[in-house]
């Protein structure tokens, strides 16, 4: 019989919530489930903030929160599910950020604290109540670790460089029309 101890609980424990919410988060951008908008509102929303395409930036965003959600609860592919939901987090952060730290005032703290926990569960492993150690961690090596978050890294880094762009050119866009009123 498996001994487990409480880093392995805590672990599990993390990893269902974590995960749950960011499963739920992503279902309501792919499925308009939970009062969400689905694919075709999430991406009107997308647009708005500046992410382009919409509907493909909403499928990625709700495929990093639901897939990466649903992996990290089952402790599946670790570090690529926790790499993942971290770097939607960043990109949800990004739209927040405005607004200042605390969600009460629409802050980044809700996606900072889902994206942390994430990128935390991605580092540290999902204990051994968990499908990665039933499969002998076959999908969770060491070295997936920096592998998964460079490449998420630079994929989010190239997303919010765009995103930040379009973003620029609308506002000085607005300024000349000012000028020329």
């Amino acid at each position: 019989m498996a001994c487990y101890d409480r880093r392995d609980l805590g672990l599990l424990l993390l990893r269902l919530g974590t995960g749950g919410v960011l499963a739920a988060h992503g279902a309501q951008k792919l499925l308009g489930w939970f009062g969400g908008g689905g694919i075709e509102g999430t991406g009107r929303f997308m647009e708005s903030v500046g992410y382009r395409p919409g509907k493909a930036s909403a499928m990625a965003a709700g495929l990093s929160e639901a897939g990466g959600g649903l992996l990290l609860a089952m402790g599946l592919a670790t570090p690529a599910a926790g790499a993942a939901a971290a770097g939607a987090m960043a990109g949800a952060a990004a739209v927040h950020a405005p607004s200042g730290f605390f969600a009460r005032s629409g802050g980044y703290e809700y996606a900072a604290s889902l994206g942390l926990a994430s990128a935390g569960l991605a580092i540290t492993g999902p204990g051994r109540l968990s499908v990665d150690h039933a499969l002998g961690h076959t999908v969770n090596r060491g070295w997936m670790v920096p592998a998964a978050f460079a490449t998420v890294a630079a994929a989010t880094s190239v997303v919010l460089g765009a995103r930040m762009r379009r973003l620029r050119r609308k506002k000085e866009g607005e300024q000349e029309a000012l000028f020329e009123e």
